[in-house]
């Protein structure tokens, strides 16, 4: 007898091809074969976390107490000190019994929202481009996404505000980022006032992901969705220690805010998993209460690296925005170095032909399309290094002939492109 053909379920049949997956193929297999790929396509970061924090870890692991289940909501102390932080920062008042709840990071958080809140016929407006599990969390759940032209001002509210009004049943989601990943789009406080009034006027609900919070630069501090006035009574934010305290691969994280959303989150988490593992929730306490310098030079260390890569896209000929936070430059790749190719496939060929890793703009919509994302997670040596090698491809300078010979300053080939405000 012949073997029964295994047949997926519908909700993996909608999802489209994983676009980066052939971009992580051939970086993994150029690896394989001792070629130095300078990998600047994900945002994983390549500094340490904190020594306090992995101290903690260690000792907290020594504990053999520590190593049974913990709680699907995570541990008390943990969300208490999470609370006292968007206090003290935000001035966002929030309740730890109902309205904080640990994740495994934003990214599980959020799709596990979506299967408490969302289901078939339900809607999600997202903008474009967005982060893919902004798109393929709702999807999972069975719901539609309607995307929208992305912006930070009152237009892309404008946007959003004409779908709820022409859609029937109407949206039940509104799902934004900011700072923004990929594009490194900010906003001011009072966005999110006009945001709440969108979701008040439409019965919408709001989800907010501030994975970027403290990954500032030039003096801007990132505005909490939460402390918007009524934001807590229809929507949550997710926010996570992934990025500015380097514990990415930690998978820890949050959602705050609407007591109802979080029960509902809570209640699919709770047949899901058994929590975090609990070193690495008592090592997260002391992060957020001792690690609040490690943040801030951090960001500063970002923010250097953001200047790197800003003149390497000068010399390319690429135009790219300066951001005020995340870690990522958002570049517009020059029509002559695109050669009438898609950004999949010209970071493949970067890829062969420079060695560098990017992610294409395409990967995170169709408005994505013609740009690349930059992640700043390696150090200023190495970006200056991807740069040089990207100009050579590029601009096919010839490589250095031997060891001693400088390698040609990328400042004397290609066109130069203005920051674009």
């Amino acid at each position: 007898m012949g073997a029964h053909e295994f047949e997926p379920a519908t909700r993996i049949k909608r999802l489209p091809p994983y676009l980066f997956g052939e971009l992580n193929a051939l970086r993994h297999a150029k690896r394989q074969q001792g070629i130095d790929i300078i990998d600047l396509g994900m945002g994983n970061p390549t500094d340490p976390a904190p020594k306090v924090v992995v101290d903690k870890l260690c000792e907290a692991a020594h504990d053999p107490r520590n190593h049974r289940y913990s709680t699907s909501r995570g541990l008390l102390n943990l969300r208490r000190d999470f609370a006292r932080k968007y206090e003290s920062k935000w001035g966002v008042t929030l309740d730890p019994q109902r309205e904080v709840i640990a994740c495994l990071g934003s990214k599980e958080g959020l799709s596990h929202l979506c299967l408490g809140m969302l289901g078939p016929g339900d809607t999600v407006v997202v903008g474009d481009p967005a982060f893919p599990i902004h798109v393929y969390g709702p999807a999972l759940a069975g719901a539609n996404v309607i995307s929208v032209s992305l912006g930070n001002d009152v237009a892309f509210l404008e946007r959003i505000a004409y779908v709820m009004g022409h859609l029937y049943p109407r949206p039940k989601l509104i799902l934004l980022n900011y700072p923004n990943n990929p594009t490194g789009m900010t906003v001011d406080a009072a966005f999110f006032d006009e945001v709440v009034s969108v979701a008040e006027c439409y019965g919408a609900h709001v989800i907010h992901d501030f994975a970027y919070a403290e990954s500032c630069f030039d003096g801007y501090q990132a505005p909490s969705f939460l402390a918007a006035r009524g934001a807590k009574e229809l929507g949550v934010e997710f926010a996570t220690l992934s990025k500015q305290y380097n514990m990415a691969g930690w998978r820890i994280g949050f959602c705050a805010g609407n007591a109802q959303m979080i029960e509902a989150l809570a209640t699919v988490k709770g047949y899901y998993d058994y929590g975090i593992f609990q070193p690495i929730q008592i090592a997260s306490i002391i992060a957020m209460r001792q690690c609040a310098e490690d943040v801030r030079q951090q960001a500063l260390c970002y923010q250097a690296r953001r200047d790197v890569v800003l003149e390497g896209c000068r010399r390319l000929g690429w135009a790219a925005r300066t951001p005020r936070a995340g870690i990522f430059v958002w570049a517009r790749v020059a029509d002559s170095h695109l050669r009438d190719q898609g950004t999949i496939d010209f970071c493949l060929r970067m890829m062969d032909e420079a060695e560098v890793a990017l992610a294409p703009g395409r990967g995170f919509g169709e408005n994505g399309e013609g740009h690349v994302r930059i992640a700043l997670v390696e150090n200023e040596k190495r970006l200056r290094q991807a740069i040089r090698q990207l100009d050579r491809a590029l601009n096919r300078q010839p490589r250095a002939k031997t060891t001693s010979s400088p390698t040609a300053d990328p400042s004397t080939t290609g066109s130069t492109a203005p920051d674009m405000d």
